[in-house]
C-alpha cells in the first residue's frame, strides 16, 4: 500500500510525460490510497481539461468516474490536529500536508512529484522517479 497524492493520480489516467512512470508505480504497488481531498482536487484538474477545451464533458465525466472506482475503499480521512503539525513544521500547505497526514498514519510512503513535499519530509514522501526505479 503506497499513499498518492493527486497528481500521481492525474498521471496515471490523463496521458502524458510522467504517464509510464505512473503506471509503473500501479503494476509495483496497485493499492493506492489518499485522504478524501483527492476527490475535489482531482475535478480541479479535469475541470482545467475541460475549460481549455482538452475534454468533452462526457470525457470529464468518464475519467472521473475511473479515478473513482480505482480509489474506492482507499480514502480516508485525516485528524486536523496531525495536518496542522505538520503545516506548523513546514513550509507546506494544508492540502499537501494531509497526503502526508496520511501516509505517516499508515506508516506507508507518499509518492508525489511535489518535490517541497520530498524537501519537507523525506522520511515520508518519495518521489515518483525514485519509487519506480
Amino acid at each position: 500500500m503506497i499513499v498518492v497524492d493527486t497528481n500521481i493520480i492525474a498521471y496515471l489516467l490523463l496521458p502524458g510525460t510522467h504517464t509510464n512512470n505512473a503506471r509503473s508505480a500501479y503494476l509495483k504497488d496497485p493499492r493506492w490510497t489518499a485522504p478524501l481531498l483527492w476527490r475535489s482536487e482531482f475535478r480541479n484538474v479535469l475541470a482545467m481539461y475541460l475549460k481549455k477545451e482538452l475534454f468533452s464533458f462526457g470525457e470529464s465525466i468518464l475519467l472521473a468516474q475511473k479515478a473513482e472506482d480505482m480509489m474506492r475503499g482507499n480514502e480516508y480521512q485525516v485528524a486536523s490536529r496531525q495536518v496542522l503539525d505538520l503545516v506548523s513544521s513546514s513550509k507546506c500547505t494544508a492540502y499537501d500536508c494531509e497526503f502526508v497526514a496520511l501516509a505517516d498514519h499508515l506508516g506507508v510512503p507518499l509518492v508525489t512529484s511535489d518535490a517541497a513535499l520530498v524537501k519537507s519530509f523525506p522520511r515520508i514522501a518519495v518521489p515518483l522517479g525514485k519509487f519506480v526505479s
